[in-house]
């Protein structure tokens, strides 16, 4: 499971308006129009996907829960992953 929120570099109680200005900053920097690096398609995909999921109300809750259940039902694993996309999203 990815997680959305470190996708777009923004915290889980982050505003609509917030949301919308991380997307659009992500997204200018990953476009591969504007981005040479190899992987800079299928990171801006990610950036689509994390902000298509949490714009839309019904959406983020339904993945908030999910995110919620993981974190208790596979708390090592899916530390790991958040950690993981938090730390590639700040090198990045």
């Amino acid at each position: 499971m990815k997680d959305y929120y470190a996708v777009l570099g923004v915290p889980s109680d982050t505003s609509g308006e917030q949301l919308k200005q991380a997307y659009r900053k992500k997204a200018a920097q990953l476009h591969p129009d504007r981005n040479d690096a190899p992987d800079a398609a299928d990171r801006f995909r990610d950036v689509q996907e994390a902000y298509e999921t949490l714009s839309d109300a019904s959406r983020r809750h339904a993945y908030d829960e999910n995110r919620r259940r993981n974190l208790l039902e596979k708390p090592l694993e899916t530390a790991r992953e958040i950690w993981n996309n938090y730390l590639e999203g700040v090198l990045h």
